[in-house]
């Protein structure tokens, strides 16, 4: 089942990537400059652990595979 608000539009290996990257930026606001900026690490971090991306939604864009359908008998 899934929802039109939050459609699950993320591949699997993009997920892990999105959560690499969120949580390096967010280590910025730690170690390193420790800006404010850093923050901005949470929103790959988001999309990472939801499993669908806003802008994706938007676009019509998902980089999931597609789930054959289940054959009716």
């Amino acid at each position: 089942m899934t929802s039109r608000l939050c459609p699950v539009n993320v591949h699997r290996i993009e997920r892990v990537i999105r959560a690499a990257l969120g949580l390096a930026v967010l280590s910025l606001v730690f170690i390193g400059p420790q800006s404010a900026w850093g923050y901005l690490g949470l929103i790959p971090l988001a999309t990472a652990l939801l499993g669908s991306c806003p802008a994706y939604t938007l676009l019509g864009i998902s980089t999931c595979p597609r789930h054959p359908s289940p054959k009716a008998t």
